[in-house]
C-alpha cells in the first residue's frame, strides 16, 4: 500500500507540468513563455515527457514489473532539474517547482528502494 501511495505522490509532482500538453495556456501561466515564442514549442514538447514519466509512475503504481524503469525515469526528471536549477543559482521564478521535485524526491526514494529489492 505504501508504495502505490508513493508512485501516486511522485505522478502528482509530473501532474501539472505534464497537463501543459494538453492546456498549452498552462506554459505561459507556468512558465511566462508567450505563445508566439519558439521557446513555447519546447516548452509544449517537455509537457509530453513529463506526460510521459506521468504515465510510468501510474503504471508503476500498479504493476510492480514498471517500478525500476519508473524509478529511473522519474530520477532523472526530478534530479536534473534540481541539479541545474542550483547550478543557475537557483532563480527565484523556479523555486516552486524545485520545493516540489525536492519534496517528491522523499516517496521516489522509498518506491524506488523498494523497486530494486525485489
Amino acid at each position: 500500500m505504501s508504495q502505490l501511495i508513493c508512485w501516486l505522490l511522485v505522478g502528482l509532482v509530473h501532474l501539472v507540468p505534464a497537463l501543459a500538453l494538453f492546456r498549452p495556456g498552462l506554459i505561459t501561466r507556468l512558465y511566462g513563455v508567450a505563445p508566439d515564442s519558439p521557446v513555447f514549442l519546447l516548452m509544449h514538447h517537455r509537457a509530453a515527457l513529463f506526460f510521459a514519466v506521468l504515465v510510468a509512475c501510474l503504471w508503476a503504481a500498479f504493476d510492480p514489473d514498471g517500478r525500476k524503469l519508473a524509478t529511473l525515469l522519474a530520477a532523472i526528471s526530478m534530479l536534473s532539474f534540481l541539479f541545474l536549477y542550483h547550478r543557475n543559482r537557483r532563480p527565484a521564478s523556479l523555486s516552486t517547482i524545485a520545493l516540489a521535485d525536492t519534496i517528491g524526491l522523499a516517496p521516489l526514494a522509498w518506491a524506488g528502494w523498494h523497486a530494486f529489492q525485489q
